[in-house]
């Protein structure tokens, strides 16, 4: 299995820690967060990474270097001036993927079973597959309706009935649904989302385990008590 992680944002709201890091650097008990990313996908049998890197970039290349020392095969997608959004991002890394890959993001940690899920993607007829975790408000606002093995309603802006799940931050897609992002301009994977739950075309899975993150203080010192 092949695996995209998006760390090319700004981590703004870890400042000051990333004011002269980025986001993947961030010591997690003794060593960058990045590296306990890895450890859990090679668990879980992904043997390649691409990262889509922008800001301070260089500090994650000098010290993953290929992945050889984790075990697994890095490649690196590089985000030049503006960036480009997440979505922007993963078009930018298109001439590496598989046609099939997983995605999560550069402050995700979802020490969950990533098989199950990539193999039912592989059975469906859809482009996108959403992981979804029963949240109910508890952790941050729920931003999914999720009904018989579908998202119905993806939208993080706005708080519809039903919605008691949230896009748990592990997805399973097709290269092929690249060809809807826009070029060359910043664009965001919440819009597609939320475009393809609307044409009855995201697919999703739920989760049991609940998702730990490090994009806020409080994430990031939740997770290193948990």
């Amino acid at each position: 299995m092949q695996c995209v992680i998006l760390a090319g944002g700004l981590a703004t709201r870890l400042r000051p820690i990333t004011e002269t890091i980025p986001k993947s650097m961030v010591d997690l008990c003794g060593r960058p967060f990045l590296a306990c990313q890895l450890e859990i996908l090679k668990k879980n049998d992904v043997d390649e990474v691409v990262l889509c890197v922008g800001y301070l970039s260089a500090q994650i290349e000098e010290y993953f270097k290929d992945g050889k020392e984790f075990g697994i095969n890095i490649l690196y997608s590089r985000e030049e001036g503006e960036l480009l959004g997440t979505g922007g991002a993963l078009k930018n890394a298109r001439q590496f993927l598989k046609d099939e890959f997983l995605l999560i993001y550069g402050d995700s940690y979802l020490d969950i079973d990533y098989r199950p899920i990539f193999d039912y993607f592989l059975r469906i007829d859809s482009p996108v597959l959403m992981t979804v975790f029963e949240n109910n408000n508890q952790w941050v606002k729920s931003n999914v309706v999720f009904e018989d093995g579908a998202v119905k309603v993806f939208d993080k802006k706005s708080q519809v009935s039903g919605m008691r799940y949230i896009d748990y931050g592990l997805s399973v897609l097709s290269r092929n649904v690249l060809d809807e992002i826009p070029d060359k301009e910043p664009y965001n994977l919440d819009h597609l989302y939320r475009r393809l739950a609307g044409e009855g075309r995201l697919a999703g899975y739920e989760v049991f385990q609940r998702f730990y993150e490090i994009g806020s203080p409080e994430g990031l010192e939740e997770l290193r008590y948990k």
